[in-house]
C-alpha cells in the first residue's frame, strides 16, 4: 500500500532552484536511501517529505491518519527531564491506561457497595480496558525503553542522569531513541549515522532491517545503507531517479544505464549523420531528391535521444610525497595517557612500517583521537615512547578543523602558508578541491561542514607529507567526496594511521585494522569485513572455551559416595514434591473451573452478595495456583541446571 507519494514537486530560495519535478512513492514496508551531492536537495525534499516545508509545485498525497517521525541532521533533546522520564513520554497514553487499570481494581476490591448491574459494568469495563492496554504493548514498554537505550550505549547511563548534563552528540542519539520508541508508520531519518560507533551502527541497521513501518533515509554511510535499504532516489541536478536494490547494486545500475544510453545516443548520432550525408547528396538530384525529401521527413520526425549527462564535476584529489621516509616509521612502546591519575588508555604497542594503510577503531571514549594526538606530540604521554622514523614528515587531518582560521578567505587560508607559489596555482589547487572562481573569496566561517573538509584536505594535499594522520576524513563529506578521497589515498606512496566510523571507507583503505581497548591493542591484518569476521571466530571460540570450561569443572567435581547418596536422595525428594504439586495443582485448577462455572448460575450472579462471595473465593484459588505454580517452576530449573 502506498503511504505517500510526490508528483512534480518543485522547491525553491529565491531565485536558486533546489528541487524540480521531483517524483518519489513510499510503500508501507520500503526501506528508502535518498542520495546526491552535499546541496543536491536531500535534507530540503525530506523537510518537505515531514511537512517541516511547504513545497512550490506539484501535489504530496499522504493518508490523514498517516504518522510520521522526522530526525533532522541538527536535531538533539532539550529537557531538563533524565533519560528514563524522557523516553516514558513516548508511552504516556499507556501509562495513563495502566493507572486507570489500577483504579478499577482498587473498585472491584471495594465493590461491596455496588448494585449487580454496576458491578457487571466494572468488570467489562475493567476487562475491555486491559485486552487494549496488553494490545498496544503495556506490558513490555519498560523492556522497549531499555532495549534501545543499551542499543543507543546509554547503558552505562544512570536512568536518572538529566539530559541537559549530555554532549550534543549525546543529546542526539537520544532524539533517535525516542523516535525508534514511537513506532511512526514512516520514519524519516536525515544522517542518523552521525555521533554513532560502529556497535551501535551495527545494533541500528538490525533494528532498521526489523522496523515495523516504511524508512526513508538520508545518509552518506554506503555500509550502512547496503545493510538497511532496498530501493534507492538519487537526486541529480534537481531531479529524481529512481533504482531498485541496494547502494552498491544502485552504483553498479547507474553505471550500466550510462554506458547503455550513451550507445543508443552514440547510435542514433551515426544514424543521423548518415542520413544528413544522403540528404546534403541527393536533395538537388532529381532521381534522388524525392528519397531525400522522405529521408529528411523521417529525420524531422525522428525522437531524438539526448545526451546522456556524465557525473557532475568532482573534487580532483591527489596526495603526493615531498622526500620517502625510512622503512620504520612509527613506533610505539608502552604507551599510556590518562587525566588526573585516571588511565583512558595504557600498554600500546604498536609498530608501523612505511606504505601500511592503519584503521585505528574502538568504542567512543577509548581514546582514538587522544592517541593521535599524543603521536603528534600535542599531547604528552604519562608513560611510554613515540618513536618517529627516519625523514617522516607528518601531515594531520583534525576532524573538528581547528587548523582553519575562520576569519580568512579560502584563498588565504591556503596563500598565506605558501606565499611563493602564483595566485593562479592556488586557484587550481583549490579548483581541484570544488573550489571555483568567487567561492576562493568566501570567508572560512561561512562554510558547511562539507566546504571545509574539502578546505582541510586542500591543505593537507599542499604539506605532501609522507605519514598522513587522519581524524575522520570522511565526516561532512558526500559520498562522491569519498569516493573521490579513497581513489587518491589508494594511490598514496606513503603510509597512513586514520581513525575512521565510515567501514565502506575502512575496507576501502586498511590494510590492518587495531582495535584500540582501554589496556592495549589488537591487531587484525586485513580490512573491515576481515577484521568482523575474526571477531565473529573470537567469540564463537571464547563461547566453546566457556562451555567446556564448564564441563571440565563438572567433570572434576568428582563426588564422593556419600554426597553422591545425598544428591541423589535430594533430587528424588524434588522429583516427589513435583508431582505432589501437579496433584495439587490439578485439584485446584478443577476447584476453580466448579466456582466460574456456579458463577453463571442466575441465584449467583443475580445475588450480589453471592457473586463477591464466589468472586473472592476465586481470587483465593487463582492465589493458591499461582504460589503452587511457582514452586513448581523453581524446581523444574533447579531440575535442569543439575
Amino acid at each position: 500500500m502506498i503511504i505517500m507519494q510526490l508528483n512534480g514537486i518543485s522547491k525553491s530560495f529565491g531565485a536558486e532552484e533546489i528541487l524540480s519535478n521531483i517524483k518519489l512513492e513510499i510503500k508501507d514496508k520500503d526501506r528508502i536511501a535518498i542520495v546526491g551531492r552535499n546541496g543536491a536537495g536531500k535534507s530540503t525534499l525530506l523537510k518537505v517529505m515531514a511537512g517541516e516545508l511547504s513545497h512550490d509545485e506539484g501535489e504530496l498525497f499522504k493518508p490523514k491518519d498517516l504518522s510520521i517521525g522526522y530526525l533532522s541532521q541538527h536535531t538533539g533533546l532539550e529537557s531538563n527531564n533524565t533519560i528514563w522520564n524522557e523516553m516514558l513520554e513516548v508511552f504516556e497514553s499507556l501509562i495513563t491506561q495502566e493507572e486507570e487499570l489500577r483504579k478499577l481494581e482498587k473498585k472491584m476490591e471495594q465493590a461491596a457497595h455496588l448494585s449487580e448491574k454496576d458491578y457487571e459494568k466494572l468488570l467489562k469495563d475493567y476487562d475491555l480496558k486491559q485486552q487494549m492496554f496488553e494490545k498496544n504493548g503495556g506490558y513490555r514498554y519498560e523492556a522497549d525503553i531499555k532495549a534501545v537505550l543499551s542499543g543507543l550505549n546509554f547503558l552505562d547511563y544512570d536512568d536518572q542522569t538529566p539530559i541537559n548534563e549530555l554532549s550534543g552528540g549525546q543529546k542526539t542519539r537520544l532524539a533517535l531513541g525516542k523516535l525508534l520508541l514511537l513506532k511512526p508508520d514512516l520514519l524519516i531519518l536525515d544522517e542518523p549515522t552521525n555521533h554513532l560507533d560502529i556497535e551501535t551502527l551495527g545494533w541500528l541497521e538490525n533494528y532498521l532491517v526489523s522496523y515495523p513501518g516504511a524508512v526513508t533515509i538520508v545518509s552518506h554511510d554506503r555500509y550502512f545503507l547496503d545493510k538497511t535499504v532496498s530501493i534507492v532516489y538519487e537526486i541529480s541536478r534537481h531531479k529524481t531517479k529512481k533504482y531498485h536494490g541496494t547502494y552498491s547494486d544502485f552504483l553498479n545500475q547507474k553505471a550500466m544505464n550510462y554506458e547503455q544510453e550513451l550507445k543508443e545516443y552514440e547510435k542514433q548520432q551515426t544514424e543521423i549523420k548518415k542520413m544528413e550525408e544522403f540528404i546534403q547528396k541527393n536533395l538537388v538530384r532529381a532521381s534522388t531528391t524525392k528519397r531525400a525529401q522522405s529521408r529528411r521527413k523521417q529525420l524531422e520526425k525522428m525522437d531524438k535521444i539526448d545526451k546522456p549527462l556524465g557525473e557532475e564535476s568532482s573534487a580532483s584529489i591527489t596526495f603526493q610525497v615531498q622526500k620517502r621516509s625510512g622503512n620504520d616509521v612509527l613506533k610505539l612502546n608502552e604507551l599510556s595517557f590518562g587525566y588526573d591519575d585516571q588511565p583512558l588508555f595504557k600498554n600500546i604497542n604498536l609498530h608501523i612500517n612505511r606504505g601500511e594503510s592503519i584503521a585505528l577503531v574502538g568504542p567512543n571514549g577509548v581514546g582514538k583521537t587522544t592517541l593521535l594526538k599524543t603521536i603528534l606530540g600535542k599531547l604528552q604521554p604519562t608513560n611510554g615512547t613515540v618513536q618517529l622514523g627516519t625523514n617522516v614528515q607528518i601531515g594531520y587531518y583534525d576532524q573538528e578543523q581547528a587548523n582553519l582560521n575562520s576569519h580568512k578567505t579560502v584563498l588565504n587560508e591556503l596563500w598565506d602558508e605558501y606565499p611563493t607559489i602564483n595566485e593562479k596555482d592556488i586557484r587550481t589547487i583549490l579548483g581541484n578541491f570544488l573550489f571555483s572562481g568567487d567561492d576562493v573569496l568566501k570567508p572560512v566561517h561561512s562554510l558547511s561542514g562539507g566546504e571545509k573538509a574539502r578546505l582541510a584536505l586542500a591543505k593537507l594535499r599542499m604539506q605532501k607529507a609522507n605519514l598522513l594522520i587522519l581524524d575522520e576524513p570522511t565526516n561532512h563529506l558526500d559520498i562522491d567526496s569519498k569516493e573521490v578521497l579513497e581513489a587518491a589515498l589508494m594511490d598514496f606512496p606513503g603510509t597512513i594511521v586514520f581513525v575512521s566510523h565510515d567501514r565502506y571507507f575502512i575496507n576501502k583503505i586498511a590494510d590492518q585494522v587495531v582495535e584500540m581497548q582501554q589496556d592495549g591493542v589488537t591487531v587484525y591484518l586485513g580490512d573491515y569485513d576481515y577484521y568482523m569476521e575474526k571477531k565473529q571466530e573470537e567469540y564463537e571460540l571464547q563461547q566453546l572455551e566457556k562451555t567446556e570450561s564448564e564441563k571440565d569443572k563438572k567433570e572434576d567435581k568428582k563426588l564422593s559416595f556419600k554426597e553422591e547418596k545425598r544428591i541423589q536422595s535430594e533430587k528424588r525428594k524434588k522429583e516427589r514434591r513435583i508431582t505432589k504439586l501437579e496433584e495439587l495443582i490439578e485439584e485446584q485448577e478443577e476447584i476453580l473451573a466448579e466456582l466460574e462455572e456456579k458463577m453463571t448460575a442466575p441465584e449467583v450472579y443475580e445475588d450480589h452478595e453471592k457473586a463477591l462471595e464466589y468472586t473472592n473465593k476465586v481470587n483465593e484459588v487463582k492465589q493458591e495456583i499461582d504460589q503452587l505454580m511457582t514452586e513448581w517452576t523453581e524446581l523444574q530449573e533447579e531440575e535442569v541446571q543439575e
